[in-house]
């Protein structure tokens, strides 16, 4: 194992290894079995999963989360699995781990390097976990034991599957895996506990115990759902990185239709339980022959496009599978639907004869052969009337000037003394005009949240000024910051969290009315009125939030914003918890909303495609400061500062071929402790451009701290942000996707 982990292909780099010239700077992975292993005519089969079914025992009745699913994995292959949340993805590659509840009934068969999985004993299946089968889990944290060290995990991992080995080797193996997947500092890391990990470090070490005993299958459950983007990139270069290393093939479980593009060889698309369309990743994207696949590509917003046209959202909601009416599951959402369709649930038909390829539709022959557009099954939304549109006045609504919040660590129980200070938001500057958006964006901990609870405080700040609607908040008596709470609102990223679910819906929308003193019939007017405004049936007014879909219970928030007319409303990722069939529709509400009433959205997002779907000006944060800022085309177009610019190259574009063919930038490390004392440039510990730079270039970055200047439309804060194209020049060219390229279903 110890060779096999060592071994790396003549000129190739490992995550994190020293002395490579640009190491932050690598091509983006393209799918590891056309790279890495020779064509065969004859490719090993590996797994095969022959119409798997699970059953869940309910009180209410038997639920049936997967119905008949049949794929299969060759040697080397790396296949991704799709679909929306409760399509049967996660639980049909547990079945296959065997790590569904003793109450599951699994029927079907699952075959591994030719034998069969089901009716193994735990003890058989134990051996083969980690050896011969492995998987990442979606939560590293909940995966991981908390009272362990990192690296007694992945030792125990070792040790497990290899009784010989020693306690001495385990550890130095366990070492060597941590070097392997880019942890820095190795030996001091594997004594760390999961606590003192950060998310994608977590994730990485959960990669490092998967790959510990060079198994011949990986399973990826959502590994990178709840990382930043930066991140992201960096677990996705580290998976491609295991697969070569160990040879295995991977199947990567997602939601993320941009990760598999840039990764998968083949494409498995899944809804209500069942596998509907399937094919190489070039098949799948540029020609899909399933409605739903074509709904899904249609609506998620795409960083080569954003901002350009309407997003066309998939309406409706996924069938529930205790409950499934006869015919197609999708038929209720499909905008091509037959009676047919209602009676009959079609098969998993191969097209043109090709049995890689196949759709679960009854018109999939005139989807495929140009009878039914593809291009334009979905209607685009029609944009607001010009007639409908609020008369905006170009005004100052929020106005931010250096806004600072530090928090105090400080040590001891009795006697407590200062140790250090958290520069949570740390001078920061910008303002929003009526009628715009402005996208605020960063990594996780880099301020955002902090800056925009210190906004919505309407307190005196710890120093700097907050300014709405011209009035300076540390001016304000209690009953002024009163009624100046109805002039900004704001919408939560969980809206089942947000909402209390022991009210109903017009109890819930209407309670900043009744703060505010508004008589209880014209709140009920009020209600009414903002419900039907979102989208909503005034009707629905008396049910409760469990009893909406997701997208539906954002549409109540938004709502419950809205009730008090305000100026300006904060939305706090307000789509990052949707599925992307569901985004679509959420973006294009507030859109409209903006249009009609004049609104002004001061947006937090870690998604660049969404904030460039909906913002008019972009402000980008790292460590608590804002680094570039300005036009949201010139930022995401012409990006300035080599953190935004790293920031874009991360963002996977749901295309393969333009995914395959882009130059990531992959920032080492992980974002430092806003504790730290860095002086000089705070990004340059992570900064591609300053290892670019000369000696004098570099002793500026490492004393003086850059302020923000003037770069063409954009303010930047870097010094050297003329010279910002030395980076793609190293690594071969321009990090940024071509904007101008149509993606999606009507291909490049």
């Amino acid at each position: 194992m110890t060779e096999k982990l060592s071994t790396k292909r003549p000129g190739s780099t490992l995550p994190g290894s020293a002395g490579t010239g640009l190491p932050s700077t690598t091509a983006a992975p393209g799918p590891g079995a056309q790279a890495n292993h020779p064509p065969s005519n004859s490719p090993r089969r590996l797994l095969e999963v022959k119409d798997l079914k699970v059953t869940f025992p309910q009180h209410g009745g038997a639920v049936t989360a997967v119905r008949g699913v049949n794929y299969h994995v060759d040697e080397g292959e790396f296949l991704g699995i799709v679909g929306e949340s409760g399509s049967g993805k996660s639980v049909s590659s547990l079945a296959v781990m065997g790590l569904l509840p003793s109450s599951a009934k699994v029927e079907g068969d699952i075959l591994f390097e030719g034998k069969s999985l089901l009716g193994r004993s735990d003890k058989d299946m134990s051996r083969l976990r980690g050896d011969g089968i492995s998987i990442i889990f979606q939560d590293p944290l909940s995966a991981l034991t908390p009272v362990y060290t990192i690296g007694t995990q992945i030792a125990e991992a070792l040790a497990l599957h290899d009784k010989g080995l020693s306690k001495l080797a385990a550890n130095a193996r366990a070492v060597e895996l941590l070097k392997v997947v880019g942890i820095p500092n190795p030996e001091r890391r594997a004594q760390s506990f999961p606590h003192e990990f950060s998310g994608g470090m977590r994730q990485r070490a959960m990669i490092a115990i998967a790959i510990a005993n060079n198994p011949r299958l990986i399973i990826a459950d959502e590994p990178t759902t709840a990382l930043d983007v930066t991140i992201q990139a960096q677990i996705l270069e580290v998976l491609q990185t295991a697969k070569e290393l160990t040879g295995a093939a991977v199947v990567l479980i997602t939601h993320d239709l941009g990760v598999v593009a840039g990764n998968a060889d083949r494409i498995a698309v899944m809804y209500a339980g069942r596998i509907v369309e399937t094919g190489t990743v070039e098949q799948v994207f540029h020609e899909p022959s399933m409605p739903y696949t074509i709904g899904l590509l249609r609506s998620m917003p795409n960083l080569a496009t954003a901002g350009h046209s309407r997003l066309v959202p998939l309406e409706g909601r996924p069938p529930l599978l205790s409950n499934l009416a006869p015919g197609c599951p999708f038929a209720p959402r499909c905008p091509v639907a037959i009676d047919a369709c209602r009676t009959t649930e079609p098969p998993l038909t191969a097209i043109a004869g090709d049995p890689l390829n196949a759709s679960a539709c009854l018109r999939v022959a005139e989807i495929a052969g140009g009878v039914l557009d593809r291009h334009h099954l979905y209607p685009v939304p029609e944009p607001v009337a010009a007639a409908e549109r609020a008369a905006v006045e170009p005004a100052k609504i929020l106005e931010v000037d250096q806004l600072q919040r530090h928090f105090p660590l400080t040590k001891g129980s009795v006697f407590k003394h200062s140790i250090g200070t958290v520069r949570a938001v740390d001078g920061v500057s910008f303002d929003i005009r009526s009628g715009q958006t402005l996208g605020l964006v960063g990594e996780s901990g880099c301020g955002k949240s902090t800056t925009i609870m210190e906004i919505l405080e309407l307190a005196r700040p710890q120093a700097g000024m907050v300014r709405i609607n011209g009035t300076d908040v540390s001016t304000l008596s209690g009953r002024d910051r009163k009624a100046l709470r109805r002039d900004i609102s704001v919408v939560f990223q969980d809206p089942m969290a947000s909402l209390d679910p022991r009210l109903p819906v017009q109890d819930l929308v209407a309670e900043p009315l009744t703060v505010h003193g508004i008589s209880a019939k014209e709140r009920l007017e009020k209600v009414r009125a903002v419900l039907d405004l979102v989208g909503l049936d005034p009707s629905m007014a008396s049910r409760y939030p469990h009893e909406f879909s997701g997208g539906q219970r954002q549409r109540i928030g938004i709502a419950r914003a809205l009730v008090t007319d305000p100026k300006i409303v904060v939305l706090d990722e307000p789509v990052s918890a949707l599925d992307v069939s569901i985004q679509a529709g959420v973006i294009n509400l507030l859109q409209d909303l903006q249009e009609k009433l004049g609104l002004s959205y001061l947006f937090v997002a870690h998604d660049l495609a969404v904030v460039r779907q909906i913002a008019d000006n972009v402000a980008v944060m790292y460590l608590g400061r804002i680094v570039e800022s300005g036009p949201a085309e010139d930022i995401f177009d012409n990006p300035s500062h080599p953190y935004t610019r790293a920031l874009l190259s991360a963002v996977p574009v749901p295309d393969p071929t333009l995914e395959r063919s882009r130059t990531r930038i992959i920032l080492e490390g992980d974002l430092p402790s806003p504790t730290d004392d860095i002086k000089g440039c705070n990004f340059r510990t992570r900064c591609p451009l300053f290892q670019l730079m000369d000696a004098a270039g570099q002793e500026r970055c490492l004393n003086q701290d850059p302020q923000p200047r003037p770069v063409g439309h954009a303010m930047v804060a870097c010094h050297h942000a003329e010279h910002i194209e030395l980076m793609g020049a190293a690594a071969g060219s321009r990090p940024g996707p071509a904007v101008g390229h149509e993606i999606g279903p009507d291909g490049p």
